[in-house]
């Protein structure tokens, strides 16, 4: 058994340290293939516009530039250098761009993440805990900020456990990660706010006659991080936009990312909760008290929004990983650190192979965003009639700003607030319909940009004084006309254009 490893181990010594690097590329390589699936979100296009506003003016906005209803309110973009990044792939490479650069930063997220796990637990547990991860947030990857700041999140969440294992307070190295963050999405608060359990777990763990000291030294990281959080151009203010989605209280679940995970049918949530749940049971593990705090709170969270399942499928695992190395197995000893600069090269020629390899697919397959959020011919057609004032489906607002028309409302919930917000749904979903008619003579709206199935458009096909001019599978416009009667089902010409 001896002779037999000594005779592998020279062959393996490279790619036993590889792991994290090959997870990285089996996600590249899968969401590239995914294409299209990557921009599924309405918001990518208002993201995107957004950056390019950004770029143009070499400014960030201080006021919202694109609605009617809301132009001039005050507005920070807690996402501006997200938003820049994607408006600069966009401009060199299209749609490819956004595509590529979600991909690699989801690569990167899952290649830390086995990286930090592999420290403590061996190959087996640690490729479990990706797969698992990358099967819970496999539909949350989409082009949007919150994903470019996943690899920032695993890198700080992971330096934060990191010092709690090692009962000592975080190197001040990793401010500027939260810095970072801070920059690229408004997420950056739940990481500074993991500061305080984490400490609490260093602090219980610790000596009794350390406890003090490194509580201090706790609390001075976690002022530093605060201020290190405020490095955007908004400053202090940076704060603001991320309370003001919290805000949004029991309106944020009308927006489908942030419902309560649903247990009506069997789901990858369920399969991966049964299955942890049950190993746990089988094999007796035991966590300490302040582990079992925060892994619970991240339950909590998942279970309350399905935003943020990611947070669950990447961070329980940190918090998990040196308590279970004890009981399941620890981390194989490391390679020799002479096969570093292979690796090294390893990894540069793969990058160079995938970006070859991404322009050879971007060059037969044509990234572009999902036509059900892009009402394309319907905005053509408005266009055409040079109206100010129109009231949209949420889900198209993204196109609007895109397409440079002024929406009446879009996936920037914190700019609108929630009574806007839920009005803006009631009235939609015709909850309660004398919304619709009361915001449609409120805002003088001159015509309507809806879902072709939604109940509004069904309501105004009925209404006098709406005409229909054009209508398709994606989306239906209604013209405010006076002297329009309906006493049967009006025509409808879908080849209208």
């Amino acid at each position: 058994m001896t002779l037999a490893s000594a005779d592998i181990a020279p062959e393996t010594k490279v790619l036993r340290g590889s792991l994290p690097l090959w997870f990285g590329v089996a996600v590249y390589v899968l969401l590239i293939a995914a294409g299209n699936k990557l921009l599924n979100d309405p918001d990518t296009m208002w993201h995107v516009t957004l950056g390019q506003w950004i770029l143009d003016h070499r400014a960030v906005p201080h006021t919202d530039v694109y609605s009617f209803t809301m132009r001039g309110q005050p507005w920070n973009s807690m996402y501006w250098l997200s938003q820049v990044l994607y408006a600069e792939v966009y401009a060199w490479f299209g749609w490819t761009g956004p595509v590529a650069l979600t991909a690699a930063a989801s690569a990167v997220t899952f290649a830390l993440l086995a990286k930090l796990l592999s420290r403590n637990l061996n190959e087996t547990a640690t490729i479990v805990f990706v797969a698992a991860a990358f099967a819970l947030t496999a539909p949350h990857l989409l082009a949007r900020p919150h994903v470019l700041a996943l690899p920032v999140m695993v890198a700080w969440i992971g330096g934060l456990i990191d010092a709690a294992d090692r009962r000592a307070v975080p190197s001040f190295w990793l401010l500027p990660l939260i810095a970072l963050w801070a920059n690229l999405h408004g997420g950056f608060i739940f990481g500074l706010m993991m500061i305080a359990p984490v400490a609490l777990d260093a602090v219980v763990g610790a000596d009794g006659a350390a406890r003090k000291s490194l509580a201090l030294r706790w609390v001075a990281f976690g002022l530093a991080a605060l201020v290190a959080a405020c490095c955007t151009p908004y400053g202090w203010n940076s704060m603001v936009e991320p309370i003001k989605i919290l805000a949004l209280g029991n309106s944020l679940p009308l927006v489908m990312e942030f419902r309560p995970v649903d247990f009506g049918k069997l789901g990858t949530f369920e399969i991966c909760l049964l299955l942890g749940v049950g190993f746990a049971l089988l094999r007796g593990i035991r966590l300490p008290l302040t582990r079992i705090l925060l892994l619970l709170g991240l339950l909590h969270m998942a279970l309350f929004q399905s935003r943020a399942t990611e947070m669950l499928a990447l961070l329980a695992p940190l918090v998990l990983a040196t308590p279970l190395a004890s009981q399941i197995g620890g981390a194989e000893k490391s390679a020799s650190h002479s096969w570093k600069p292979i690796r090294g090269l390893i990894a540069v020629g793969l990058a160079l192979v995938l970006a070859a390899g991404t322009i050879g697919f971007a060059a037969m397959h044509r990234f572009a965003p999902n036509t059900v959020n892009s009402p394309v011919v319907a905005v053509s057609e408005l266009k055409k009639l040079s109206l100010e004032r129109i009231f949209n489906d949420y889900d198209f607002g993204g196109y609007l700003v895109a397409s440079g028309v002024a929406p009446f409302i879009d996936g920037r919930t914190d700019v609108y607030g929630k009574e806007f917000f839920v009005d803006h749904h009631n009235a939609s979903e015709l909850i309660e319909p004398n919304s619709l008619f009361r915001l449609l003579d409120e805002y003088q709206i001159q015509a309507t940009l809806m879902r072709t199935q939604s109940a509004a458009t069904k309501l105004l096909d009925h209404m006098d004084g709406w005409q229909k001019i054009y209508s398709d599978e994606v989306a239906t416009v209604h013209l405010r006309k006076t002297g329009t009667l309906h006493t049967v089902e009006p025509a409808v010409d879908p080849s209208a254009k």
